[in-house]
């Protein structure tokens, strides 16, 4: 990086510690945590994708589709199941939450089970959203450090210190007009790697001249269970839907954004906008990594910089595979592209990592203020409300970045390692809202024992968790699959609980409606989505023909 490269990372800072200024004026909760529920459809939408479509994906899933062994275009076999979710979430999620007025969506199950049934499910977040964000931290400091010769104390300090800050004095507002912008900042930095490489791999003979077919891939249809079985078709599916109904509709990170939209029909206008947008963006870094990781196999120096720097910074790696598969976007951007456009992309990366780090904190201390301090009868007043809203941003901040050591010795890819810890708990939260919503024979007891019974298996058979504390089962099943076994085991497990203590009634007496009215089966956005499912899957026998 120059002095221009530098001074476009400086402004970047200075701007967005302004704007969390700009928007200090919260005087409640639903202005400090909701943005006073006035927030339109586009900067909502751009926000969800920008936390889902983060400095991870910019990095690592190009990585994965040009460089990692065994990987290649099947990564947007990931998508496949969003435009269903979206309409599932469009019908049965969001019309009874969005009615129901609450602030932390954990209330909501209070309300139709028990306090013991909110705490399970808010801690059971908090954990993972530490956790996963405190590996994408970690992930993206130590790539900067070891790309930019910046120290990693300093690339977290700059991460986490700009981002607690704007978040402290914006609130939700901050939030979701930072992430607006740094999706901007990321699709942009998407189509000029995009355009380099493709431009690079044309000056060194053209695709075909450096790529491997096998890449080319996307459709397959193993089960994933056993060895060296991922990204199979029906585990994509079936586990991707039950994973993303979770994370967009009973995830308090995303489900905090509809619940800031003005009303149904902005929070309608964010799932289709969502659910049609989020394939070709990722279509698109897919498309990066393959032009790229053509690219290494034309120039030697390329991959010769990235095991250099893997042997420097990552040994394990190194002694590994030769190389980390993650330093490919980076070292591409410092190594072709051209001085601004370095610091343009570099404040990407930044951008997105604040992102989803912004997006985490918010949601968690809303959560801790809502879950923990402002239960009951007795109410905060908004003065104290306000300065452990605060308190809790700053703690949040902190304690994610003490979270990104726990992984930072993985050698899997990070946006597998995020996924994956994911997976562990987004089966059981999602029964517990289905089970609020539609049963009215499940207890607290029941769904107590429920969710924790199906995290506690989900943790055993995570191949995460298990590198984590070197655990071999002797047995593999794609992670992805853990969002399936979370949803049958907790269902299962609240139903047979709740019959054996049928003498603890259910609890009916909400003070909210569940009820879905006859309209929110007759939306046009839900067939589009369904259309739009049947189309991509469709493309997706079609890229080998379309690259090949």
């Amino acid at each position: 990086m120059n002095w221009l490269d530098i001074t476009i990372v400086i402004v970047y800072i200075v701007f967005f510690l302004g704007m969390g200024y700009f928007f200090k004026d919260n005087k409640d909760a639903k202005d400090y945590f909701l943005g006073g529920r006035s927030m339109g459809w586009f900067p909502l939408s751009l926000s969800t994708m920008a936390t889902q479509l983060s400095a991870i994906s910019f990095i690592s899933a190009p990585a994965f589709v040009g460089l990692k062994l065994n990987g290649g275009m099947k990564w947007l076999t990931f998508e496949f199941a969003v435009p269903l979710a979206m309409a599932f979430i469009l019908l049965f999620i969001i019309p009874p939450l969005f009615r129901s007025g609450v602030v932390s969506i954990y209330e909501f199950i209070e309300r139709r089970f028990a306090p013991s049934t909110r705490l399970i499910l808010s801690i059971v977040f908090q954990i993972s959203k530490a956790l996963g964000t405190g590996v994408m931290v970690y992930t993206i400091a130590i790539i900067l450090q070891a790309v930019l010769d910046i120290d990693y104390v300093y690339t977290v300090l700059i991460i986490s210190a700009i981002t607690i800050v704007y978040s402290w004095q914006g609130g939700m507002k901050a939030v979701v007009w930072g992430d607006a912008i740094q999706m901007i900042l990321l699709f942009g930095g998407l189509i000029v790697c995009t355009y380099y490489g493709w431009q690079l791999i044309q000056d060194h003979g053209g695709l075909s001249q450096g790529f491997d077919p096998e890449r080319l891939k996307v459709i397959d249809f193993n089960m994933g269970i056993g060895a060296g079985e991922e990204y199979g078709l029906w585990p994509m599916i079936f586990g991707g839907f039950f994973l993303y109904v979770s994370y967009y509709g009973c995830d308090q990170s995303q489900a905090q954004r509809m619940l800031s939209a003005k009303n149904e029909s902005t929070i309608r206008q964010l799932l289709l906008a969502n659910g049609l947008l989020r394939f070709p963006v990722v279509l698109v870094y897919c498309t990066m990594g393959l032009f790229i990781g053509a690219l290494l196999t034309m120039a030697p120096d390329f991959m010769t910089e990235i095991a250099a720097t893997t042997q420097k910074y990552f040994p394990a790696d190194y002694a590994a595979t030769g190389y980390k598969a993650d330093l490919m976007i980076p070292v591409f951007i410092t190594k072709y592209l051209p001085h601004g456009f370095i610091g343009i992309l570099m404040v990407a990366i930044l951008s997105a990592a604040m992102s989803s780090l912004s997006s985490t904190v918010n949601s968690l201390s809303a959560v801790s203020v809502e879950d923990f301090f402002n239960r009951g009868k007795e109410k905060l007043s908004n003065t104290k409300y306000m300065l452990y809203s605060k308190i809790s941003v700053v703690f949040w901040g902190v304690a994610c970045i003490a979270c990104s050591f726990l992984f930072g010795g993985s050698k899997s890819a990070v946006i597998e390692i995020i996924n994956a810890i994911g997976s562990v708990f987004y089966g059981p939260v999602l029964v517990t809202f289905i089970l609020a919503i539609f049963s009215k024979k499940v207890n607290h007891i029941g769904m107590n024992v429920g969710i924790l019974t199906a995290v506690g298996i989900n943790l055993i058979f995570s191949k995460t968790i298990q590198g984590l504390f070197h655990i071999d089962l002797g047995f593999e099943i794609f992670w992805i699959w853990l969002n399936v076994t979370g949803v049958v085991i907790a269902l299962v497990v609240a139903y047979v609980v709740s019959a054996m203590t049928s003498k603890i009634p259910v609890k009916t007496d909400t003070g909210i409606s569940f009820a879905i009215k006859k309209e929110d089966y007759q939306r046009n956005e839900v067939y589009i989505l369904l259309i739009f499912f049947v189309v991509i899957v469709a493309f997706g026998f079609l890229v080998p023909k379309i690259f090949g």
